[in-house]
């Protein structure tokens, strides 16, 4: 991660050298100048320059200029776009952060100076816009032998002038243990699935013990004394055996130290589909069927970093979904944790069956305060939502409305859909108490959520999250490069710092 610092800009400005000065402009606005470097006077050329090419500061536009005579601090002038200034918002500052960060990787700069008008800009959209630039530079290259470290320009520091600074600085305490949370979600998911198998998967979460995270470990021994049937149905065509790490952060006292926030992650390392196989075509992505997990490992660790004063439990089954003469059928019949029987007619239907003794699990021996899940569970949401949008399901509208809220927020963007006991009645089953997935092709995300909802108590607080189409892209998505995106760090780390920290 990129090393970020804060000015004053009410200060005498110490002696700068770096690559490039990035200014903001407002759409249809004159480029304000106040605390450039070097003499005011200087920049006329270049307020000229701006206005013979017509540029209109439009929200993701930009500008590269060349510095005027005289002024040697930098080598290049980037002005950014940020749309009409009543309009500034955080997609606005977002936009113009990859911008930023985009052309920094095009100009090869290591250091960038940007200066914010006064007045304008509070301090969360600072330390918005800065973690922007901080998430785009995100790189997965540990596979790379013929990368040349000495010919590597990369950023490395971005410096921020403005009246908030102190304000800015504070919050960034907070903010890059966060960035560090969803950096560990993209490194997970963005592994290979013969690196990351299931065991593996669990040592690494071990790392997080040194923040002071409880990391516990369960084998499948442990799995099957506690009647985990239907997670090991999944695992039992993998030479992998699977596991359940439990994560439990207690950064708080009183009666939440009883009754934990929790969170429970789908970790399918690969995911063939099993006998039930997928088409060849993208099934490399299928590595990514694990983000879930990913995403609840990255919370713990922001918990834990930034010290949250919350009693947060993260639970993960991680297994691999694999074809071979083990492998899960579809017609068998499986039991779950909670007792209750499941005809598996589709064996590619194998998250919810993980989900459904993780949710067991949790309640029986966490008594949680409330549940959110994360999975890579449907196709049927990419469909629905496509990839701007993750859909979740939630039995409690407060809960509901607390996640819509932060989403909103802070552009990691979710959408309520519904629960009914209409499409409830579609998973019903002739031999078992009930179907993994419907006989019609109708509505896969939401049976996918009523078959989960049975396998939660009445009284608990609970949301599901299918997070399918904003896991992973093949192009530049959100705040991140080529592949894994980390969407659900940020969004549920401010669910708990709003609404659940004491």
């Amino acid at each position: 991660m990129i090393k970020c610092s804060f000015r004053d800009s009410q200060k005498k400005r110490e002696t700068w050298a770096g690559d490039v000065l990035v200014l903001p402009m407002f759409e249809d606005e004159s480029l304000d100048m106040t605390g450039v470097v070097g003499d005011p006077s200087l920049y006329r050329g270049v307020l000229a320059h701006i206005e013979a090419c017509r540029f209109r500061g439009k929200s993701g536009e930009h500008m590269v200029l060349s510095p005027p005579d005289g002024v040697t601090a930098f080598h290049v002038i980037l002005v950014l776009g940020f749309g009409k200034k009543d309009s500034l918002d955080v997609e606005a500052v977002e936009k113009a952060a990859r911008c930023c960060a985009k052309q920094a990787q095009a100009l090869g700069a290591r250091s960038l100076l940007a200066v914010f008008m006064d007045g304008v800009f509070s301090a969360d959209q600072l330390v918005t816009w800065a973690s922007g630039v901080s998430l785009m530079t995100y790189r997965f290259d540990s596979y790379i032998a013929s990368k040349d470290e000495s010919d590597r320009r990369e950023l490395e520091t971005l410096t921020i002038e403005s009246a908030h600074a102190s304000a800015c600085a504070d919050r960034w305490e907070k903010e890059k243990n966060v960035l560090d949370g969803v950096a560990l979600t993209r490194d997970l998911v963005n592994e290979p699935p013969n690196i990351l198998t299931p065991p593996a998967f669990a040592e690494r979460l071990r790392a997080l013990e040194a923040l002071g995270v409880e990391v516990s470990l369960h084998d499948n021994v442990s799995l099957e004394k506690e009647g985990m049937r239907a997670m090991l149905g999944v695992a039992q065509g993998s030479v992998y055996p699977p596991s359940m790490v439990v994560m439990r952060w207690r950064g708080s006292t009183g009666k939440d130290q009883t009754r934990p926030v929790t969170f429970i992650g789908k970790g399918v390392t690969f995911d063939t589909g099993g006998v039930s196989l997928k088409p060849s075509a993208g099934m490399e992505e299928m590595k990514s069927d694990m983000g879930g997990a990913g995403v609840v490992a990255g919370l713990l660790h922001a918990l834990a970093a930034r010290k949250a004063s919350v009693h947060a439990v993260g639970i993960v089954g991680l297994v691999e979904n694999a074809v071979s003469g083990t492998a899960q059928r579809p017609s068998d019949i499986v039991i779950s944790r909670a007792g209750k029987s499941i005809e598996v007619l589709n064996t590619d239907a194998e998250g919810r069956l993980v989900l459904a003794d993780l949710l067991s699990y949790a309640q029986d021996h966490i008594t949680p305060r409330m549940i959110v899940d994360l999975a890579t569970l449907t196709g049927a949401m990419v469909i629905a939502l496509g990839y701007e949008y993750a859909g979740f399901f939630s039995n409690d509208d407060t809960l509901a409305n607390q996640l819509t809220d932060v989403g909103r927020h802070i552009n990691e963007k979710v959408w309520r859909m519904p629960l009914h006991k209409a499409y409830d009645k579609m998973l019903d089953s002739k031999v078992a108490d009930m179907q993994n997935v419907t006989n019609q092709r109708s509505a896969g995300s939401i049976t996918a959520a009523q078959f989960l909802q049975r396998f939660v108590h009445k009284d608990m607080a609970w949301a599901h999250i299918d997070i399918a189409g904003v896991t992973y892209h093949k192009k530049p998505s959100f705040l991140s490069p080529y592949g894994a995106s980390g969407f659900g760090v940020r969004l549920l780390d401010r669910l708990v710092s709003q609404h659940y920290e004491s």
